[in-house]
């Protein structure tokens, strides 16, 4: 039996941590150097997926007759601001970049696992969240092999 709050909870946080994917696929996206250009349309389209699961989990949570969250995680946004400081001081060559995408990427991976296992997800909550949790870690594995690359 799907408990509504805590299934409305679970969307929420999911859709922060998303926000928080976007944002930081942008960001990455608009600082880099010139001989690592060839990233933005990898960070580009990462961000985009982001933003297409807020809409589909957005739309989950209005089936429940609630309102979606439409912010960000207080550790998503600390985040950012990390990448800024390594960034001023030196920490944007190619490797830095992507290791700290793969970090975020395991944010958002530990966020769908700890999500699916709850038992309250309704079959159709739990097979949108599967889905997107493919993607994530198709994702993942990208960044990671790209980094690996870089070494």
């Amino acid at each position: 039996m799907e408990n509504t709050e805590k299934t409305v909870e679970i969307l929420n946080d999911l859709i922060q941590i998303n926000n928080d994917r976007a944002d930081g696929f942008d960001k990455a996206a608009a600082d880099l150097k010139d001989e690592n250009i060839d990233l933005k349309a990898t960070f580009d389209k990462l961000s985009s997926d982001s933003r297409d699961n807020v809409i589909e989990l957005a739309g989950l949570v209005g089936r429940h007759a609630e309102t979606p969250d439409n912010g960000n995680t207080i550790l998503g946004t600390l985040h950012r601001a990390w990448i800024d400081i390594k960034a001023t001081f030196g920490g944007d060559d190619r490797h830095s970049i992507l290791a700290e995408c793969e970090r975020g990427e395991d944010a958002i991976k530990k966020a769908y696992r700890d999500a699916l296992a709850e038992n309250e997800l309704g079959e159709n909550i739990r097979t949108v969240l599967l889905k997107q949790q493919e993607g994530i870690n198709t994702s993942h594995d990208a960044i990671k092999a790209l980094r690996d690359a870089h070494a």
